[in-house]
């Protein structure tokens, strides 16, 4: 718990003050809103529910009833009374000569004061129980809570249909029409989120393979050593006792942050893991593997002596960076977050209002919200959702449109700038070579614009490609917040009613001079990245990109070194204001920002973020939507920063935690993969940033998300510290056990002192085993022959082999995606043993296991087993029967149902240049027969056979009684 009051003592000598302070402590103060019972009876639509990509052109059919869908969250919204209770309270954090500057509230304090009634909640969670959902947690702001349950569950409770959507080749889901709700719940409900799945997306774009700098090829790249040179980072800070909370939506390989850190002279350091609770388990997806290490790597890269906590969402589907974002506000994981997605307003505009709630509440907590604002110029849409990269673009992807939560009023929106042409080379005024070694920055080199749209890298990789500039302009949703006018460099900040982006930017071309990392992740195109200090496995190549995803955690390690020197050891909240504040005077502006006022790398004065790209690729070329301009504009914002000289010209912090000692705290496992029922102990540590005095209090631990935020078996607990024998440290033990198996966590918040600002810790534990057999582990799968022909109108068979590790025994249950829906429709899929629906694989010892698979490309033996009532495996899409002739000697369906297909989700290949789409897992339990239905009446919908192509099936194995053991292999089907 934030020690807000121990500084307070001097406030109460004005009453008024304390009358203002009281609200913030105690027990729950607000009123219950649900009046009358909730009946279906009386129905209300709930606007703004249908996803903007819930569109009839996409459509692909129902989702199968029986799918399950978890993660789904009920979000309430703030009566009028709160919401201006909020506006007011902001505002007077944000007041130096308010008594409630930076009086931070905790999550419980905003949750009673901002938050639902416990007796509403309770009625919306028996309501949701009676509609069969299973209510798996309440939010600690109390202002959400999350459920799971079928498709057709969803369908009922709320007069909808769940639909499949194709779009830009990747396969989502979401409901196709407005959700409805009981009159009763109309008045408090904002949203029902995830019931679809489209992501946002990384605000990154790769250069590809490009060889080193210096003595192989002249080129020069940033490293964190160059970036600190160039923008004048001094050296005598480090982050320590601040953190940053880095949010990300896959999981990393740790040696790629400590390869990172190893190339750039820097020690290694681990971020903290924090896996969202119930989203899953911890799976890498590609593409977004590699903005989690940029992210991780340059947060870390800049603010060396921060903790870094890494908050993702798992491999369920239906999870994004949006709800890292929620827990890291909703558990005040860090004073700090840094978010490097996003999307255009219009196609998240189902989204922003639900998200605007959370970032509020951010703000009232003290935590800064840093946010990249794209990477398609001032057509934030271009290459969202709306097209194929294989297509020309579409009318909404030329609109003039922003990125949110860049356009968040609560967030601090990131640009992009680049260096020119002419400054790109080694050996120039503005680098020093040293032999083979990377090139280092000498001082800060001139900015523009970054703007590297080209029609040829449209027509060379797809027209996805043609756009790689930075994101900026006008919102069409939020606000002009007020600190957003005035002059700035002797210019008028352009006139409006909403909200500008972005507000700073910093270095973000791919290409002038693109930015240094490491990553495994295969869409790269690097075999062994940073094998070879920044260079690859055969020592030529470097991992390189831009994007306004680097400026973004650039600027978060900036700000953790600001708090550092200026004494903000519990955060600056919303620092918009002193930003624009500190523009608005002339000597300030000059001395502490870098005004940029030419764009391109040509240096073309005028030349912005507008679509360079040619009227192939966008309508708004020549327009100069937003030109580079002295002061403000919405190409570059503010420009970039001198951090030393912003630093001199920042107010000290004189709010509650002025006078207290940053602090750190983590947790380690004695063993990071403990059996089920075995004690584990774990050990908290307390350092001070500074000083040789010993911190002192209690430590929370919130243990698989603890009772007061969730109602899913967790437990809270407190535990002591004592002095260790190092100075300025404090240590506390905890020792408990798992009985279930997967991964569990346990968050330490240390509470703070009249000394001692607050801080948090995490760890992970996975406790392995099979709870469907006996002893530990898990299994992988692979799949012969590889490639597997078959003659159209004929079976083929591929054998699946399953290998235990670790213990594991059990029954393995098995289901298929193809990357064809629509064309394999007919296509039928059997197996030798079918259990539920899935192929069932059961391994009983040590040995490797095989099982047969035939996929039958001929529809009428499809047809013929629906009509016998023969049942089927679980499938995407549209369920088939079993071949005819399976080996069993009745009918054994075996196409499966209901697998949802994840991935990339509205990413695109101009990233990386590579396919954008990966699949995601899970759909146990669905039920759902062969052809339509087990139903002797069941039929096909066509009587062709699957067309002759090349294709590609994935296998996905889960135990039958524990969804976190899985494993999945992938083989390419041709029909000849």
């Amino acid at each position: 718990m934030k020690t807000m009051f121990a500084h307070s003592r001097h406030l109460c000598g004005w009453l008024a003050a304390c009358a203002l302070v009281a609200p913030f402590l105690g027990a729950q103060s607000v009123a219950p809103r649900i009046s009358s019972e909730i009946a279906k009876s009386e129905q209300v639509t709930l606007a703004g529910s249908l996803h903007p990509m819930a569109q009839a052109k996409f459509d692909a059919g129902r989702v199968p009833s029986s799918t399950k869908l978890t993660g789904v969250s009920i979000v309430f919204s703030r009566t009028e009374e709160q919401e201006a209770d909020l506006q007011a309270l902001i505002a007077a954090q944000q007041d130096p000569s308010s008594p409630l500057y930076h009086q931070w509230l905790t999550p419980d304090q905003f949750a009673a004061r901002f938050g639902m009634a416990d007796a509403d909640l309770s009625k919306v969670k028996s309501w949701l129980q009676q509609q069969g959902f299973s209510v798996d947690s309440v939010a600690r702001s109390h202002n959400a809570i999350r459920f799971s349950g079928t498709a057709r569950q969803v369908e009922q409770a709320f007069s909808t249909q769940m639909h499949s959507y194709k779009v830009s080749g990747v396969q989502h889901f979401a409901p196709s029409t407005e959700l409805s709700l009981p009159s009763a719940l109309s008045s408090v409900v904002l949203a029902v989120r995830n019931l679809d799945d489209f992501r946002p997306k990384p605000m990154h774009i790769a250069q590809g393979r490009r060889e080193y700098t210096s003595s192989q090829s002249g080129n020069v790249h940033f490293a964190p050593g160059d970036i600190k040179v160039a923008y004048d980072i001094p050296s005598t800070y480090n982050g320590a006792g601040q953190s940053i909370a880095v949010m990300g939506q896959s999981a990393i390989v740790l040696s790629d942050i400590e390869n990172f850190q190893s190339a750039a002279s820097l020690s290694t350091k681990d971020p903290t893991l924090v896996l969202v609770p119930g989203s899953g388990t911890s799976t890498v997806v590609s593409g977004d593997e590699s903005e989690s290490d940029i992210d991780l790597e340059w947060a870390g890269g800049i603010a060396t002596g921060a903790n870094i906590i890494f908050v993702y969402t798992g491999s369920n589907t239906s999870y994004g960076v949006f709800d890292s974002i929620a827990y890291a506000v909703d558990e005040d994981i860090a004073p700090i977050i840094s978010v490097s997605y996003g999307g255009c307003e219009a196609e998240n505009s189902s989204i922003i209002t639900e998200m605007e709630t959370i970032l509020a509440q951010a703000v009232t907590q003290g935590q800064t919200i840093i946010a990249s604002s794209g990477d398609s110029g001032s057509t934030a849409c271009y290459g969202d959702y709306g097209n194929t990269q294989d297509t020309a673009p579409v009318a909404s992807d030329e609109v003039v449109a922003v990125n949110y939560p860049a356009s968040s009023a609560y967030v601090t929106a990131m640009g992009g700038t680049e260096i020119t042409s002419a400054n790109d080379a080694s050996g120039s005024t503005y680098w020093a070579t040293s032999g083979s070694n990377p090139t280092t920055a000498l001082q800060w080199i001139p900015e523009v614009a970054w703007n590297d749209d080209s029609a040829s890298s449209g027509a060379t990789y797809g027209w996805a490609d043609a756009l790689s500039s930075t994101g900026g302009g006008v919102s069409t949703v939020i606000t002009r917040p007020t600190w957003q006018t005035g002059t700035i460099g002797g210019n008028t900040i352009p006139s409006g009613s909403y909200r500008l982006v972005p507000d700073i930017s910093l270095y973000s071309s791919p290409n002038y001079p693109g930015y240094l990392y490491c990553s495994s992740d295969t869409e790269t195109g690097i075999d062994g990245s940073c094998a070879s200090g920044f260079r690859d496995a055969d020592n030529k190549y470097l991992t390189v990109a831009g994007g306004t995803s680097f400026a973004a955690p650039v600027f978060a390690g900036m700000m953790a070194i600001l708090n550092e020197a200026k004494g903000y050891t519990e955060g600056q909240g919303l620092i918009n204001k002193e930003l624009y504040t500190l523009a608005a005077t002339s000597s300030t502006y000059s001395s502490a920002f870098h005004d940029v006022t030419a764009g391109t790398s040509s240096g073309t004065s005028g030349v912005g973020n507008e679509c360079l790209a040619g009227t192939s690729y966008c309508s708004t070329t020549g327009t100069s939507e937003y030109p580079s301009t002295t002061g403000y504009d919405e190409a570059t914002g503010l420009g970039s920063v001198d951090l030393a000289n912003l630093i001199a010209a920042w107010p000290e912090e004189t709010g509650s935690s002025a006078s207290l000692t940053g602090t750190t705290t983590t947790i380690t496992a004695a063993t990071s993969a403990p059996a089920a029922g075995a004690s584990d102990t774990f050990t908290i540590t307390v350092v001070a940033a500074s000083g040789s005095v010993t911190p002192t209090g209690n430590v929370t631990l919130a243990i698989d998300g603890g009772t007061t935020a969730y109602s899913n078996g967790g437990s809270t607990t407190t535990v002591a510290l004592t002095a260790s024998s190092i100075a300025g440290t404090a240590t506390a033990t905890y020792a408990t056990s798992f009985s279930s198996t997967g991964t569990h966590q346990i968050i330490a918040q240390y509470a703070g002192s009249t000394a001692f600002a607050v801080s948090s810790g995490a760890v992970q534990v996975t406790v392995a085993g099979s709870s469907s057999g006996s002893g530990t582990g898990s299994f992988t799968i692979s799949a012969s022959p590889s490639t597997l022909t078959v003659k159209q109108g004929s079976t083929g068979t591929e054998t699946l082999t399953l290998a235990p590790s670790g213990g594991y025994t059990g029954t393995v249950l098995m289901s298929y995606d193809t990357s064809n829906d629509s064309a394999l429709t007919n296509l039928c899929v059997s197996a030798d043993v079918v259990s539920s629906g899935y192929a069932s694989v059961t391994v009983s010892g040590t040995s490797a296991v095989q099982a047969n698979i035939y996929l039958d490309t001929s529809a009428a033996d499809c047809a013929a087993v629906s009509s016998s009532g023969g049942k089927s495996l679980h499938r995407l899409g549209r369920v088939k029967a079993a071949r005819s002739n399976s080996p069993s000697p009745a009918p054994l369906g075996v196409a499966f149902a209901g697998l949802l297909l994840a991935g990339f989700l509205g990413r695109y290949s101009r990233k990386f240049h590579t396919m954008a789409g990966v699949i995601a897992l899970l759909a146990l339990g669905l039920a759902v027969s062969a052809c339509g239905g087990s139903s002797s009446t069941s039929t096909t919908t066509s009587s062709s056979d699957p067309p002759k192509g090349t294709y590609t099936i994935t296998v996905v194995g889960e135990d039958s009684a524990t969804s976190t053991i899985t494993g999945s292999t992938t083989f390419t089907f041709v029909i000849d």
